[in-house]
Parts: structure tokens; sequence; C-alpha cells
């Protein structure tokens, strides 16, 4: 695959489809879930070919807690068995892994499971991935004005005093938002970074993307003009 010059720092993915990819071969959700991690390693590979430096996947929502406790536990299993478990497949490819949502509430083994990524991963420098877990837009900038006015009493919240307190202030914004399985909504994902973020979506579900839709979105993204609310 040809490396192109691409403005692209910073990539938001909204994982969907397995569910259904699953179903059109008759094979149970779970199957789905576990093809579609194979499908993140591919677009870590190919984002960090095109030289896009961040990719934040959406894992697990605030929101996805009302599915059955069989789906819940099982992709909880799956955090803790692949997160730390690809550890070798992070650090020869250079990916640091990074993690951001409501950690605390979740259980103690995933917790320790991304204590661990997190550290064993953190001088990796070729890409960075993000997993969000456990993670709602509305929920984050609720946690962010919390611990806010719990360190600033009496004091006012400005949009740049209230960024620090964010998930993972230290990364660079957004730059654009893509969801996967023809689904044309944010489902409460990055919502402070998609104000100005560039979007797009896409029919292919999840579990079949490879380099080639990496590539497809460093070419549409560089056709976007971002104004940021300015003129041309």
């Amino acid at each position: 695959m040809e490396k192109q010059p691409v403005a692209l720092v910073h990539l938001g993915i909204i994982m969907d489809g397995n569910g259904r990819w699953a179903q059109k071969r008759s094979l149970p959700r779970t199957a789905g879930h576990l093809e579609g991690l194979k499908a993140v390693k591919r677009i870590i590979l190919a984002a960090a070919e095109q030289g896009i430096g961040f990719v934040t996947f959406y894992a697990f929502s605030t929101e996805n807690w009302k599915r059955s406790a069989e789906e819940v536990n099982y992709l909880m299993h799956l955090f803790v068995s692949k997160l730390h478990g690809e550890i070798g497949f992070y650090n020869k490819h250079g990916i640091r892994v990074l993690v951001k949502g409501d950690i605390a509430g979740l259980p103690p083994q995933v917790q320790t499971a991304i204590e661990k990524t997190v550290e064993e991963t953190s001088t990796n420098t070729s890409i960075t991935a993000i997993i969000a877990i456990n993670y709602g837009g509305r929920d984050e900038i609720c946690r962010a004005v919390n611990t806010f006015m719990q360190k600033n009493p009496g004091t006012a919240i400005s949009e740049n005093s209230l960024a620090s307190y964010l998930d993972l202030p230290q990364l660079p914004p957004v730059d654009m938002i893509v969801r996967s399985a023809n689904e044309r909504r944010l489902s409460n994902f990055l919502l402070w970074d998609s104000a100005y973020a560039e979007l797009a979506f896409y029919e292919k579900l999840w579990p079949d993307w490879n380099g080639d839709d990496i590539q497809h979105i460093c070419t549409e993204y560089g056709k976007r003009v971002r104004k940021f609310g300015g003129v041309q």
C-alpha cells in the first residue's frame, strides 16, 4: 500500500457491525467481537503506515452495560485476555496504548489489564492507540466539570480550563471521526472533540475493515477544508 502524505493526526473510530457480521454468518455475536479485535490490529498498523499518530477506538460505551449479561461478560473477558495479552504485538510494532473512560467503573481485573498494558507500552513511539472503555462523551464532560469544581471552588469554568480535566488532555484533538456499518450518528463518542471534527460514515462492517479503508479515509480527509468557524 503506497504511503501518502496526510495532515490527519488523530482519528476517532466508532467500530460498529460486529453483531451483524456474525449474524450474516450464522455465528454468535461473540464471534463478531473476536473478529473485530483482529480488525483493530490491522487498522492500527495501517494507520501507522499512513503517518497517523493517534487512533481512538470506541470499544465499550457507558450505555453498553444495557446489553445482555452474557455479552457484557464476554467483552470484559476479552479486555482482560486480549488487552494485555497482545503486549508482544504492541511492543513489536511500537504501539503505545492508552485508555480513556471511567476506568474506576470497570471490574478490577480489567483495571489491572489496563494498568499493565499502559505501563508496558509507555515508551513506544510509532503510533498511539487509545481504547475508549466504559466511555461516554457526556460522562467525560460531567466528570471533568466535577473534578474542576472540587479543585477550583468558586472559580468560573472556561473552555480552556475545563479541557485540561478531560480524559487524556495531553493528546491532540481528534481531526476526524468515522463510523462503520452505515450508522450515521456519534452515539455519545468524543462529544467535546466532535465540535469541529470532520465526520465520515462507511457501509462496510467493522470486522471487514483493512488498510484500504484507512487509505480511503486519509484521501477523503485531505479533500476537506477545515475553517473552525472562520473564512477560508
